[in-house]
């Protein structure tokens, strides 16, 4: 599979992340939404040697939540900085782009 180009353009409106893609698609993110889909072991918990998930974090909601802040990592995902705190999910571009199927 080729590796996923990087975004033209991120920007952040509102309570909304925009991400402008090289192919021109633009897919719009609720940052709420972001922060409950998270691909972080605080969120998603971490799996012991017997599969048993630990240290999920049980929320589904984020009322108000919002990204502050953003940084690329490398060449294949984006970190984004969230107002309660939360900056350790690394949203993979092709992640990014499964869940713009979704919204």
């Amino acid at each position: 599979m080729a590796a996923i180009p990087p975004p033209e353009a991120i920007s952040l409106i509102g309570d909304t992340v925009a991400i402008k893609w090289p192919d021109g698609q633009e897919d719009y993110f609720p940052m709420e939404r972001l922060r409950a889909l998270s691909p972080s072991a605080d969120n998603i918990g971490e799996p012991d040697i017997f599969g048993n998930i630990h240290g999920a974090d049980p929320r589904t909601e984020f009322p108000g939540v919002t990204v502050t802040d953003f940084e690329l990592v490398g060449r294949y995902a984006v970190r984004f900085i969230f107002s309660d705190g939360h900056q350790t999910g690394l949203f993979s571009f092709e992640y990014l782009l499964e869940l713009s199927k979704e919204m």
